[in-house]
């Protein structure tokens, strides 16, 4: 029985179409669909991407839910980092996660994709009708200030982090050990002779 089900939900994945965000979701998951819209919200004139800052500008409300989104979080000049937060738990992007694994195109809590979400990137990659940063993520944008920004505000890897804050710890309790020992024993270090004679 369960076979059966996710033949038909791949069948369902293979003919839904799939739009900017879904594409950008099966090629870098949340955040590249946080990235992807900031990006596009800025070539459209609708948000300004400046020294690490999202700020939306003009009139023209989005149609698509996720650049409302992003447009709500910066009424004012607001920090990428918490925006591309933001995004990446908003409910918008939580549907597109869902609809994808309804459609048997990604699985599991981190979404990985399945065969078929693999073919249906591959599919958009070569179909060439999307900007290249949604497949390539911001890097395949061109040098400019936009590019900078969202470039240069990756973030460090959690699996990184953790180990680096671990490495830190580890060495203060070194350093903290190794200066109590030489404390006892003037540190190793001869403080001169004494007691020649003029």
């Amino acid at each position: 029985m369960r076979l059966v089900f996710r033949r038909r939900a791949a069948a369902v994945g293979e003919s839904a179409a799939l739009d900017v965000y879904d594409v950008a979701f099966l090629a870098g998951g949340a955040l590249r669909v946080a990235d992807s819209a900031v990006i596009e919200l800025s070539e459209r004139g609708l948000a300004t991407v400046r020294v690490s800052r999202v700020r939306a500008v003009g009139e023209e409300r989005p149609r698509h839910p996720v650049e409302r989104a992003v447009i709500a979080l910066c009424p004012r000049s607001t920090s990428l980092a918490s925006v591309r937060a933001a995004v990446q738990r908003c409910p918008e992007v939580e549907e597109i996660g869902r609809r994808l694994a309804a459609g048997g195109l990604v699985t599991g809590p981190r979404p990985r994709l399945t065969r078929a979400g693999r073919r249906r990137l591959r599919a958009a990659e070569r179909d060439g009708s999307l900007p290249a940063y949604v497949v390539a993520g911001p890097a395949a944008l061109p040098d400019g200030p936009v590019r900078r920004v969202v470039v240069g505000a990756d973030p460090i890897p959690s699996g990184l982090g953790r180990a680096l804050i671990r490495m830190g710890k580890a060495l203060d309790r070194d350093s903290d050990s190794s200066s109590e020992s030489d404390e006892g024993s003037g540190g190793g270090f001869s403080c001169g002779g004494g007691g020649g004679s003029d």
